[in-house]
């Protein structure tokens, strides 16, 4: 609940008077784009070339939504393609466009209690560690990560549930912590395993499967959402997404650390077209 709150107190804070032009613009996203450290190569050379300035706000993706919804936020950047469509029908949301994707994967520890470790299924795998009754650390934030391992757990025909079963209620990066610490299973997006790679010792369990594919969207907030809602800003921040020059920065992006992109850029093409 605090957290909600704050959240609230930032967006108030930065919130001008009705009708005038803003010079923020307030971008709502997922703790991915944010833990991987890209946003912190990008905003900076968003807000040179425009004037503009960004404020962040990091959250799970059924968070980020929600805070546009109401007009609290000008430009979202989320990976939840079923919940997006659903603003977009709703009015909320306008101006769908895709930027990037990865793909998730099962991390679990090197003793691999339930012998998932090169398992191609992910449903399969998972099914695996219910029956093993081994532990698993699930976000449980509402997030598109959140959305799709329930979605992942239904098809596996599994309610998943204590002892063995953990909500962290955090971002990604802190779960990533806890299922280390628990020695347990949990669902990353690739590139906040790599980022956080050096500090936790959980090793690639699953992966491959199209179903774990990762796509990360931009989306312009209806200014009928709510009197401050910078519709020029938001436009010109998801414009700068999906130009060329950005996608080029998110071609090589985490090359030089890593060994190997975190994202590939996908503007201007459509979902189906999306391959892994």
């Amino acid at each position: 609940m605090l957290g909600y709150l704050l959240i609230a107190a930032l967006v108030v804070s930065l919130a001008p008077p009705a009708g005038a032009q803003s010079s923020v613009v307030i971008l709502s996203t997922t703790t991915s784009t944010q833990d991987s450290g890209l946003l912190d190569v990008l905003v900076p050379i968003f807000e040179r070339r425009t004037g503009y300035t960004v404020k962040t706000i990091s959250v799970g993706t059924g968070q980020a939504l929600a805070l546009a919804a109401r007009g609290e936020a000008d430009v979202t950047l989320c990976h939840a393609p079923s919940l997006e469509t659903q603003y977009l029908a709703d009015g909320r949301m306008t101006n769908r466009r895709l930027v990037m994707y990865n793909d998730f994967v099962i991390v679990g520890p090197e003793a691999d209690p339930a012998r998932i470790a090169g398992e191609r299924s992910v449903v399969a795998a998972l099914r695996r560690i219910a029956g093993a009754g081994a532990r698993f650390v699930s976000r449980g934030d509402k997030s598109g990560t959140h959305a799709l391992e329930l979605a992942l757990w239904k098809q596996a025909g599994v309610v998943p549930a204590a002892p063995w079963y953990i909500e962290s209620g955090q971002g990604m990066g802190a779960t990533l912590g806890l299922a280390d610490d628990r020695r347990a299973y949990t669902l990353t997006d690739r590139a906040t395993r790599l980022a956080f790679g050096k500090r936790v010792a959980l090793r690639i369990m699953v992966e491959g499967d199209r179903a774990l594919l990762n796509i990360y969207s931009v989306m312009e907030v209806n200014p009928a959402n709510g009197p401050h809602v910078n519709a020029a800003g938001g436009k010109a921040f998801a414009d700068f997404m999906v130009s060329p020059e950005v996608q080029r920065i998110i071609r090589t992006f985490g090359v030089d650390r890593y060994g190997q992109p975190l994202f590939v850029p996908i503007a201007g093409k459509r979902e189906g077209d999306v391959t892994s």
